[in-house]
């Protein structure tokens, strides 16, 4: 029996997932709350989708006070531009995937979900719930410490590129990082005589397609229409399948 009882605190899930995310909770019925998916309780109000719809908030707000004191110098574009890649389903589906979060969900028997192949929306709702549930039991500071110590050198790096003229490179990093994957790019049209041709290029991912861009040559079309991609990566609607 003393046995039983000791493995059962060795496997406390709770306890677990708050060395996992370094935040010890003072009301954990909150971190239990932001781990659990709507299919693993009767009522939706009983799992981590009031929770998800803070946290995402939030998330947005400490990503744009950072840029906004990090980098004086960015215009509101650029600041938009970085904010949708840090701040897109896919990043905050791959923290969660980083942090193991899904080990600790609770999620529905009837459910066909398992530890190793749960949905990337799900992985990026129990991120964003976690932040809402460190919010609201540590305040402001904690919340901000925990995102950025997730989400900092991300920041770092995409704000370190030029946007627009280094948009392919940076565009592959991140498609790379989150989605396994590396763009394709495909020549959409091209117009004007041979020797002053332009052309319409565009970015696609995993079989999903961005909008395409103009250039006055492959290339410049290229690096258009990867800048594209990057601002539209940010919609759920728009992420490859």
């Amino acid at each position: 029996m003393a046995s039983e009882n000791k493995h059962l605190q060795e496997c406390d899930p709770l306890k677990d997932c708050q060395l996992a995310i370094g935040y010890h909770f003072n009301d954990t019925d909150l971190l239990k709350s932001a781990l659990t998916h709507a299919s693993g309780v009767d009522s939706r109000l009983s799992s981590n989708e009031r929770l998800e719809f803070l946290g995402d908030s939030i998330l947005g707000l400490i990503c744009c006070e950072y840029l906004y004191h990090r980098f004086p110098d960015l215009h509101e574009g650029d600041m938009t531009k970085i904010k949708s890649v840090v701040v897109s389903r896919p990043t905050c589906a791959k923290v969660s995937e980083d942090l193991k979060l899904g080990s600790f969900m609770v999620l529905g028997r009837g459910v066909a979900y398992n530890i190793q192949h749960i949905p990337a929306n799900i992985l990026a709702d129990v991120f964003e719930a976690i932040l809402g549930a460190i919010y609201l039991d540590g305040g402001w500071g904690a919340a901000k410490e925990f995102a950025l110590r997730q989400l900092s050198a991300l920041i770092e790096e995409v704000a370190g590129g030029d946007l627009k003229n280094n948009a392919k490179s940076l565009l592959q990093q991140i498609v790379q990082r989150e989605f396994g994957a590396t763009p394709q790019y495909v020549l959409l049209q091209e117009n004007g005589p041979d020797h002053s041709k332009c052309f319409m290029m565009a970015v696609s991912i995993q079989g999903k397609t961005f909008k395409g861009a103009w250039g006055k040559n492959k290339k410049d079309a290229e690096q258009a229409a990867a800048f594209n991609a990057l601002s539209e990566i940010q919609n759920p609607d728009s992420e490859p399948k």
